[in-house]
């Protein structure tokens, strides 16, 4: 599965990259306006920091706005991925920038009929929200196995990239259902490597270094 970080923030991209587990970037009008940076500045750094994809999403609502939005976003590197909103005009928009040759993130997806659409439409990757579905009672990663199953059933080559993940477990839980992307905050990444086993052996090995004076360089 592979590892996008959510986020427009720099040093956090930079040094989950330098780990080599970065295998893209995810960004959304709220993350840059987090960032406090102008969009074009901001995701050309991004770009220029990851090989990956990087998605930089429109703002506009209607179709033809949307694919105005999307050939600009679409200038700033060569891997750019527009983001479009799962809505009518999102699909109109979705197609036209996928028959342009770009690579298309369709967002905000909460239901199998949606993430076939967007399939037809020729989506590079479509983004399930599982977090907001957990807020109300459904069942996340039961989207994300009903889309696989879709998917795998008529070949289609759209991305499942999980979204809106809140936890580690939201990770290892991708996994195992077969996402190909899984896109987290920086914290939830890093948190996949904690364990209070893991602290207490630590601490443990440590005393004993310790107590036996065992030095290594």
């Amino acid at each position: 599965m592979k590892f996008f970080v959510d986020t427009a923030e720099i040093d956090d991209i930079k040094e989950l990259n330098a780990l080599g587990i970065v295998d893209g970037v995810t960004t959304n009008p709220s993350l840059i306006a987090k960032s406090g940076r102008d969009i074009i500045e901001v995701t050309k750094e991004i770009c220029s920091i990851v090989d990956g994809p990087v998605s930089a999403e429109v703002v506009a609502t209607e179709a033809d706005a949307m694919i105005a939005e999307g050939r600009e976003l679409a200038k700033i590197a060569d891997n750019i991925a527009v983001k479009v909103p799962l809505t009518w005009d999102g699909l109109k928009a979705c197609n036209v920038l996928t028959n342009e040759g770009n690579m298309v993130n369709v967002t905000l997806c909460f239901t199998a009929n949606q993430a076939l659409l967007a399939a037809k439409v020729g989506a590079t990757f479509i983004s399930p929200f599982i977090g907001r579905l957990d807020d109300l009672n459904l069942d996340g990663m039961e989207l994300i196995a009903d889309i696989r199953d879709i998917y795998d059933n008529y070949g289609y080559e759209t991305q499942i990239l999980a979204a809106s993940i809140r936890s580690a477990n939201h990770m290892s839980d991708c996994a195992k259902i077969g996402a190909d992307v899984a896109t987290a905050p920086p914290g939830v990444i890093k948190k996949m490597a904690d364990h209070v086993l893991t602290d207490k052996g630590l601490e443990a090995f440590l005393k004993d270094a310790a107590k036996a004076n065992i030095k290594i360089v």
